[in-house]
């Protein structure tokens, strides 16, 4: 491992020739058992592409402002070694999600703290009107539930039956989230979750 956040940087998808095929193919090849859909195609990444799924790329807009999408993604290295992609979504709101993938040979081998605390780093560095930073993930998932954990996100909802899976019963939806200013201060602010009675 290396320096502050473990050598984590991140590039921009879409500024390299051959990024929409990188990232066809990169996508395809994984397998994602926590996610909605556990495979991609590569002509789903392709739609999703043209969709602005992943963030502005030029090949598929009529103008050049990056802030026609409320999508940005990118690529997560360590040092020169491609981790995953990451995606940022809802920017036009105050308070955007994630959608994280990394690669299968980089799962479970420590990299999820580094990449999301480098993430959070960079949204709130990148984004000075954001003031809350927030993933989800299905209540089974465990090691993203720590990932959470361990980077400062604490957990604010859980939604029953909220997450579709496929060929299954929904499961539970489980959302995290960090405050600027806990970032800022390197504290946890906590709440009550019963702070109410009938």
């Amino acid at each position: 491992m290396t320096s502050a956040h473990q050598g984590v940087r991140f590039t921009h998808l879409f500024t390299q020739e051959n990024d929409d095929a990188a990232l066809a193919q990169f996508l395809s090849a994984q397998h994602y058992p926590f996610h909605v859909r556990s495979r991609l195609t590569a002509e789903q990444v392709r739609v999703n592409i043209a969709e602005g799924a992943y963030g502005y790329n030029p090949e598929h807009y009529e103008t050049d402002a990056a802030s026609e999408t409320d999508h940005r993604g990118w690529w997560a290295w360590a040092e020169e070694t491609l981790l995953g992609v990451v995606v940022l979504e809802d920017l036009t709101d105050a308070v955007p999600l994630f959608d994280l993938r990394l690669a299968d040979e980089h799962r479970g081998r420590g990299w999820g703290v580094p990449v999301l605390r480098a993430l959070t780093s960079l949204v709130f560095q990148t984004y000075p009107e954001v003031d809350r930073f927030e993933g989800q993930t299905r209540e089974d998932n465990i090691a993203m539930r720590k990932v959470f954990l361990r980077s400062g996100f604490i957990k604010e909802a859980h939604y029953r039956r909220g997450w579709p899976v496929e060929g299954a019963e929904p499961v539970a939806s489980v959302a995290y989230a960090i405050l600027r200013q806990d970032w800022e201060n390197g504290t946890t602010t906590t709440f009550a979750w019963e702070d109410l009675a009938a």
